[in-house]
Parts: structure tokens; sequence; C-alpha cells
């Protein structure tokens, strides 16, 4: 079989830790083969180049995604309905992602966990599958339905870890789960992140040891900070062994809160916690049965409250740089190495090196607006 085998030469390349000049990924069968210098390409070699400005950098890794393209995945959670959401993400740059149910039946968590594996069979941007709940703090529920929430149980394990390959992300309130159950989770395969949570320091520094490595929307649905009580937060950000998820919106979390996350011990990482209206036309969509309405960047419920976010990951980066000063490389790879890190991929996605699958993007870097993008070499 002839080896497909092309270059996509750009002015800036930012290989996930370093800024390139003039230079080139040279793409083979999906993978990138080397970064060489424009003028170092071989002779024929087919050659795709960026307009002049533009970057190239690797596409961004959303591990919180619950629907987009006017979908949701808990109203349909069906091979279908993710991919119609990761290609409503895709225009943003996001060229591999977590589908994202929230707190559900047992049969709607079994129905998502079939159509993750059926889907990640025929796009490779489906990394695997993203539990949030139903294992949470009913003090902490934010949009999640009170009435579905509901206490771990050891037989709830097999449940949470039913995919069939790639990743399983489960997000839960340690203090709602019974000794062993996280420990159980992590010798099963599945990554823990504590979230909707009234945790106490203690309880949380308890999970961390047995083995729970992220926080879920750092600040939003958890115990706040206090003087005598420091909570879940004072134990992500002192600790440089686990990842936390910043929602960089200008809604969710104020600037200087999220200024003060990067300042941490800890890996942030961006997400968008994307809801329908995310490449989407529609200004409203339904979540329990209950309208979700859309207005100034804010999907809320009739009584205010916050029902995931209108956002993609390009504006996030974005934000990162126009909202908390972040370097332009420095926000890219919030949104790229360092999700590939947490998820264990970082071997193989979030960086432009050899070996490394093609999933890249094309940007105008002013406006981070996605001009191309790639999944394992596959121009989408």
């Amino acid at each position: 079989m002839t080896a497909i085998r092309f270059a996509i030469v750009s002015d800036r390349l930012f290989d996930g830790a370093a800024l390139h000049a003039h230079a080139a990924a040279i793409v083979e069968d999906g993978h990138i083969a080397a970064i060489v210098p424009r003028g170092e390409m071989p002779a024929g070699l087919e050659q795709i180049v960026l307009p002049d400005g533009a970057w190239l950098a690797p596409g961004f890794i959303d591990i919180q995604v619950n629907g987009g393209g006017d979908k949701l995945f808990n109203n349909d959670p069906s091979p279908e309905t993710i991919e119609a959401i990761a290609k409503a993400h895709r225009r943003f740059g996001t060229t591999a992602l977590l589908p994202t149910l929230i707190t559900d039946t047992p049969d709607k968590m079994q129905a998502a966990a079939a159509a993750v594996s059926e889907a990640a069979r025929k796009n490779p941007g489906i990394l695997g599958i993203h539990f949030e709940g139903p294992h949470l703090s009913p003090d902490k529920p934010g949009v999640h339905a009170r009435a579905l929430i509901r206490p771990a149980e050891p037989g709830d394990v097999a449940r949470l870890t039913a995919l069939e390959s790639g990743v399983t992300l489960v997000t839960l309130a340690p203090e709602c789960a019974p000794n062993g159950f996280i420990g159980a989770l992590r010798a099963a395969g599945a990554r823990i992140a504590l979230g909707h949570s009234n945790a106490t320091y203690d309880e949380t520094l308890a999970a961390m040891t047995e083995g729970a490595t992220a926080f879920t929307h750092l600040f939003n649905a958890m115990r706040p900070l206090s003087a005598r009580e420091p909570g879940p937060i004072a134990a992500a950000l002192q600790s440089e062994h686990t990842f936390y998820s910043l929602i960089v919106d200008g809604v969710h979390v104020a600037p200087a809160m999220l200024k003060l996350a990067l300042r941490g011990k800890g890996r942030p990482i961006l997400i968008t916690d994307g809801m329908p209206p995310v490449g989407g036309q529609e200004l409203s969509f339904d979540l329990y049965g209950e309208r979700i309405s859309v207005a100034d960047g804010r999907c809320v419920r009739d009584d205010g409250t916050l029902a995931g976010a209108a956002l993609d990951m390009a504006t996030a980066v974005r934000n990162c740089v126009s909202l908390l000063q972040v370097p332009l490389p420095q926000a890219l790879q919030l949104a790229s190495a360092a999700p590939a890190d947490f998820l264990g991929l970082g071997d193989r996605l979030g960086r432009i090196a050899p070996g490394y699958r093609a999933d890249l993007i094309a940007f105008e870097p002013e406006s981070v607006t996605v001009l191309r993008s790639w999944v394992a070499g596959e121009e989408i």
C-alpha cells in the first residue's frame, strides 16, 4: 500500500512546547513523520501552504462536551448524536473529545457507553466517555436533576466502567461514595475527578490518596474556600500531581479566580462544558424536560441556574489570552497537551512530534479563528 504523505507549511508552527518559524509538519499515514524548516522539505512532496500569518498547532482536546450542533447527548445517546456533536465542535478546533453524560438513569448510562463504543470505531476523535454523575452531592447539584442524584454503591463500579475501549472519566462527590469506591474505579481503569461536591479538605485529600486525580470545573458547584475549611479548592491548588478543568467563558468564574488557578501547583485544563448551542442554530434546548435559554453567552434555567456553557474551545483559548493575559502558546497547551496528559494519552496526542497522531489545526492567531483541521491526518 502506498503511504499517504504530505506537508503542511505555516509561518508559525507550535509543536506543543516550542514555536517554530517558517516550518512544516510532514504527515505520513495519519501521523507526524517530522517537523522541518520550510526550505528543507523533500523534493516532490505534496504541500498544503497555509495563509500568511496562520499558525499550525495541535488540535484541541475537550474532556467535557455535553452537546453541540443543537444536539444534547443526554437527550439521545446515540452514535449519530455523538457524530453531530463532534462535527459542531470541530469547527472550533476540537479534534478529540469525551462525550459527556450528566446525571441520568442507569439505562441511559448503559446506552451512552454503547453509543460511544460504536462511534469511536468510526471516529478516532472520540476518545471515550465522561460520566458527570450520578454520584454527586445533592447540596451542589448545579443543573443536575436532584431526583436522579444518588449515593454510589459497590455495584456501580461495573456500570461506570462498561466502556469497551477508550478513556472513562467519572466525576463524583467523594463524600457520597463508600470507602474503596474510588480505588475500585481506578483499578478498573477509570479516571476520577471530584466535582459537584461539598467535600471537606480532609475528605478531598482522602479521595486523592485513593485515586482521584482531577477536579471538574474548579470553583463551580463545589465547597468554596474559607478560613477554617479550605475544602477541595485548596487541595487542588496546592497539589502538583493533580489536574483541574476550568470554564473560561467570563461567566462561570471571575477572571481573578481563574488567574489564581493558573498560579496553583496543579495543571489546569480548558474545557467548554459545551451545550447544544455550540455550532448550532437554536437559542434554547430541553434538559430533563425543562427549557434552557441561551442569552448573552449564558445557558440558564428559568431560575437563573447555569446549565453548561455556550462556549467553544477556540473562544476559551482566546479568552485566556484576552481576559487572563496568558501567552498564546500557553493557552494552546491548556487545550491540547494538558488534557492529553491527564487522559494518559500524552505520548500520542496533544503535540506535533514524530510518532504522534496528526490531529492538527490551522488558525489565525489574533482572533483564534480556526481555518482548517485534521484528525489522524484527514482534513475535516
